[in-house]
């Protein structure tokens, strides 16, 4: 039977530790992060990447924000050519964790008012003074969970989120595989859309204290290089390996990766595309969108996999 590589995780088990942002505030979701520091700084409008998922303008809409939408240069950085009012603020993506804390200094410094997104970088330590915003579930088998970095007021009567009803599709990946769970899945997706601004549930919290970081970071960290060593010559993206803390995913450019893609989901290796609604919109935004392929290197892998991985690759582009 061929392993499953890739996907949504399941629930993780690892050793009692404590939470890696304790001290930040505790969040239901990284969407509502966001939500959360507009009303606790009063933006009145955000500037945000058309490279994006929809959930996050989705939310915007759904709290009647405005916001306006930018482009992403070949380094991924933002094309804005306006000075920003004191209530303005630049939403920025560090893709895959590509932007270093010196980079993010350097659009403080050009922007003045930034939030981070951090949701491909768990293991980056926030720049003081930068709002910046992490997901857990995009690293771990949690149900909910966000954290925002922030000087901001803590806004009062947030009520803690209940996340008991989303747990049967990272415990159901657990005992019987990815896809028969992968709709329950879905579903869950779909239900963070409407989700209210919240505190992060008692049970994340818990599942979240048992997870030995150190470990997960240096295998996810051990695993990137091992593929960026067999096929960076492949890969359009010029990638340095030494700035990406804790991997998100390794990201594989080239140019019309659909096959590549329909052929690694085959072999049961999951490549979601990110951010899929971007089809369409032309320039850097779409082509990164439509052909960065986001190649699993978490801490449910090692080396065997890796190389499974590599050599279904190598075959592709050697043929």
């Amino acid at each position: 039977m061929i392993k499953e590589i890739g996907g949504y995780f399941e629930i993780d088990s690892y050793e009692k530790n404590k939470e890696f942002y304790k001290e930040l505030i505790s969040l239901n979701s990284a969407r509502n992060s966001l939500v959360y520091l507009v009303r606790a700084k009063k933006i009145k409008k955000v500037y945000i990447p058309i490279y994006l998922c929809d959930s996050i303008y989705s939310v915007l809409d759904r709290e009647k924000i405005a916001y306006e939408f930018y482009r992403i240069n070949k380094q991924f950085l933002p094309i804005i050519d306006k000075t920003l009012l004191n209530d303005e603020y630049v939403f920025i993506v560090n893709y895959y964790g590509m932007l270093t804390n010196d980079s993010i200094i350097n659009l403080k410094n050009q922007y003045k008012n930034i939030i981070i997104d951090n949701t491909h970088a768990f293991f980056q330590q926030p720049v003081e003074d930068v709002d910046t915003i992490y997901s857990c579930r995009k690293f771990f088998g949690v149900p909910d969970g966000a954290y925002l970095f922030s000087n901001c007021e803590k806004l009062e009567n947030i009520p803690v989120d209940i996340s008991d009803s989303r747990l049967s599709h990272l415990y159901g990946r657990r005992k019987y595989g990815a896809s028969l769970f992968y709709n329950e899945f879905l579903k869950n997706e779909d239900n963070f859309y409407a989700l209210d601004v919240k505190m992060m549930s008692n049970e994340t919290h818990n599942l979240l204290k048992k997870i030995d970081y150190n470990k997960v970071r240096k295998i996810r960290r051990k695993n990137f290089i091992y593929l960026h060593k067999k096929i960076c010559h492949y890969n359009n993206l010029n990638l340095i390996p030494e700035s990406i803390i804790g991997p998100f995913a390794y990201p594989f450019f080239i140019e019309n990766s659909t096959d590549l893609r329909k052929k690694l989901i085959d072999n049961k290796v999951y490549i979601p595309v990110l951010w899929g609604n971007v089809s369409g919109m032309g320039g850097y935004d779409e082509k990164y969108a439509l052909n960065i392929i986001p190649i699993p290197c978490d801490q449910r892998y090692g080396k065997k996999d890796m190389k499974y991985i590599i050599d279904i690759i190598k075959k592709y582009m050697e043929d």
